[in-house]
């Protein structure tokens, strides 16, 4: 194996290979970008794949850049079209799935030539996994682990077909080239990469039709398992239902192999297991409890980019399940009496999100909400994360005919997606909930965030199902663990009801069947997502409700703060004759007009509004918040009266003039003494105390706007005339 990850051949070693990839590298160094294009594809039509065989992983490597992040390649993520637009159109036109490049890799997968990709550059938990000898569960990595001839870890690698190299490079490519820092403003969805992750979605992943074959007369089906080169090492496998290796591995070839249908779907599977593994760092539940322990450190931080690619993965999985529904209508029997079974890809439709895809993202995403930094740039969590809340979004529905489209809102029917899915909608809730009350609300991406959230949630008809797939988990639990406790099911109660929960459900009051399968569904779910020993919190408990209530109070005060920071609200600010004790004669050499407590006019909360942004952006802050706060209200049933005990009892209203009261006190013998809440208050900026100078009007502190120097001299010499002028006042008086 060599430092590229590729498995050398004997036939690699011939002349004529030799110096077809020695012209190659010359080429990259002598030829404009477009030429080396035009000689690749001739290159690919020209020679057989017994030499491309020897310039494969060469080829590649400098396409998508070197594991180790070194060789960026073509800096596919960095490649615009408005930057570049023939580098641009050159590169999407090679690398498109029905490019040459594919051609490439049909012609080689034809041959059934293998690839070695080192396992220290898979994700950390799939590399710690394998070399602690425990194959993980995804079938991708099944029959591939080859072992070096010293028996070591540190030459383990996986024996690849093409296709599965070629998609490995370029889905980790997303994850390696992170040095690349452009001169100028990268948009990640214009980028080469985005639009080419995109083409192979649709290409392999259709929503219209099947998969469109290989032009190579291999219709590009996986080619045997090689025989190991080394001995094989015993491994054992983690998952809810452990198996032998040597199981899996035959049912593996065999649906692989046997089955010609399958052959259909190989490519599309194989694509999707790969982006998932390699995008979303899957940790297995056991190793992902362990690392949310505080005393162990976890180095992964997916970037921003990362997370836009695996949000267009989310929307286009949607749509991909979601296109099965279009073919759905009333049964009605066939001529013959048979009925037609779903094809593969039909099938494969139905359980791609629940097999391939939850699980995963929802430990993704359990990471990103508890790590990720609160600044606007979580925006990117939040819409993905929102995404997959609705799919119905994505759903192809038909319009008949001379009727409109129907709008793609929630409805009853995605129920049962709820309800698998609860955890994504409930635990991810009360965790975006826990980072807006750490956020200053007054900024205008927060408060958008805000909205964006509850605006999903306010949805007619989502808060209700939500509702009612937790009381159906909860109600199951009470019945299971009454049905457990010593008075209920006893020494002598019957053994089919302490072995038969479903039954035991049922008898005690199940509303119906139906439901109790939902139960148990829900609580499978639950289960294979958090660990049989999770404790579940309920959304519409009083622990959520209360931080709901918490939340509305930020909301209040955040409103607060952008009145006090308004510039229309200075308009309206009372004027009239200055007071008694007017400003004295020092005030007529500052930098800025003053009234007699010290502000000054010129910079009047200048920095909040900086950070607010301009008036129209402060004005979309006030409308975000009103209606996060009008959502707040429909998805918990919050009434007017509640939100003004609220606001009474956090003291979140005005005083009678209009200004800000002051943080929050306690009466002491001491005096005034600052609360937890008033602490709260202030370390936050949300109340201050009005700190005013009360002494001698000419004794006031020099400002931060004013000349020291000319301040002082002045003061001088105004106190020496006065002091002449008074005792000239005192001679005449005598």
């Amino acid at each position: 194996m060599t430092l590229f990850g590729h498995y050398r051949t004997p036939e690699m070693a011939a002349p004529q290979h030799s110096y077809l990839l020695a012209s190659l590298r010359a080429d990259c160094l002598n030829k404009p970008f477009a030429q080396r294009c035009l000689d690749l594809q001739t290159v690919i039509q020209d020679f057989p794949a017994k030499e491309l065989h020897a310039i494969f992983p060469w080829l590649v490597e400098s396409i998508f850049g070197s594991l180790d992040g070194v060789l960026v390649g073509w800096s596919l993520r960095t490649l615009q079209g408005r930057t570049n637009p023939t580098e641009y159109n050159l590169a999407l036109e090679f690398l498109d799935p029905g490019g040459p490049m594919m051609e490439l890799v049909y012609k080689l997968q034809a041959e059934e030539y293998r690839y070695d990709f080192p396992v220290s550059y898979l994700p950390a938990p799939v590399k710690a996994s394998i070399q602690e000898r425990i194959l993980p569960e995804c079938s991708l990595y099944h029959n591939k682990v080859q072992f070096p001839p010293s028996g070591g870890v540190l030459g383990l690698s996986l024996a690849l077909n093409p296709y599965e190299y070629y998609m490995f490079y370029f889905a980790i490519s997303l994850i390696t080239q992170k040095n690349v820092h452009p001169t100028y403003h990268v948009s990640m969805s214009n980028s080469a990469y985005f639009v080419l992750v995109d083409r192979y979605l649709k290409w392999f992943l259709p929503t219209e039709g099947n998969v469109i074959p290989p032009r190579s007369s291999d219709p590009g089906g996986p080619a045997p398992s090689p025989a190991p080169r080394s001995p094989v090492m015993p491994f054992t496998s983690y998952g809810m239902h452990p198996t032998s290796l040597l199981k899996r591995h035959i049912a593996h070839q065999t649906s692989a192999n046997a089955d010609p249908a399958s052959q259909e779907i190989w490519r599309s599977e194989t694509m999707l297991q790969v982006f998932v593994e390699m995008w979303l760092h899957h940790y297995p539940l056991d190793i992902y409890q362990k690392i949310q322990s505080p005393h162990i450190k976890e180095s992964f931080k997916p970037s921003e980019e990362q997370v836009l690619v695996i949000r267009l993965l989310v929307k286009h999985l949607h749509a991909f399940s979601n296109s099965s529904l279009r073919a759905e209508a009333p049964a009605s029997p066939s001529p013959s009496g048979h009925s037609h079974s779903p094809g593969p890809l039909e099938e494969f439709k139905r359980i791609v999100i629940p097999r391939f895809l939850q699980q995963k993202l929802y430990v993704f995403l359990h990471h990103c909400f508890g790590h990720w930094p609160l600044d606007a740039s979580f925006r990117a969590v939040l819409e993905m994360w929102l995404s997959y809340l609705q799919p119905w979004r994505y759903a192809p529905e038909r319009a008949t005919l001379g009727a409109e489209q129907a709008p793609r809102i929630m409805s009853e029917k995605w129920a049962p997606f709820v309800q698998e899915n609860l955890l994504m909608f409930t635990e991810l809730f009360v965790a975006f909930l826990t980072r807006a009350l750490r956020t200053d609300l007054v900024s205008p991406k927060n408060a958008l965030m805000l909205f964006r959230a509850t605006k999903v949630f306010a949805q007619p008809s989502l808060a209700p199902v939500i509702q009612k797939a937790e009381q159906l988990f909860l109600e199951m639990d009470l019945a299971i663990n009454a049905a457990s406790s010593p008075a209920s099911l006893g020494a002598g109660s019957s053994p089919l009801l302490r072995s038969q929960p479903r039954l035991l459900l049922s008898l005690r009051g199940a509303s119906s069947l139906s439901d109790s399968a939902s139960a148990f569904k829900i609580k499978s779910r639950l289960y294979g997502l958090q660990g049989q020993e999770a404790q579940y919190r309920p959304l519409f408990g009083p622990e959520v409700r209360g931080m709901v209530l918490r939340l509305v109070q930020l909301i209040v005060q955040a409103q607060q703060r952008l009145k006090s920071l308004d510039p229309s609200s200075w308009d309206a600010s009372p004027t009239g004759p200055l007071p008694s004790s007017s400003p004295s004669f020092l005030s007529w050499l500052r930098f800025g007009i003053s009234d007699p407590n010290g502000s000054s006019s010129s910079s009047a909360a200048g920095s909040d509004l900086d950070e607010a942004g301009h008036l129209d952006g402060g004005r979309r802050t006030e409308e975000y918040l009103e209606k996060a706060l009008e959502f707040l209200c429909l998805i918990f049933r919050l009434n007017e009266a509640q939100l003004s005990r609220v606001m009474l009892t956090l003291g979140a209203a005005p005083d009678e003039s209009g200004v800000k009261q002051r943080p929050d006190c306690a009466e002491t013998d001491a005096g005034l003494v600052l609360t937890p809440l008033g602490r709260y208050q202030i370390i936050n900026g949300l109340r201050r105390f009005e700190i005013s100078y009360q002494g001698d009007p000419e004794l006031q502190p020099i400002r931060s706007y004013e000349n020291p120097t000319l301040v002082r001299s002045l003061f001088r010499l105004s106190s020496t005339i006065n002091e002449r002028v008074r005792k000239h006042d005192c001679i005449i008086a005598y």
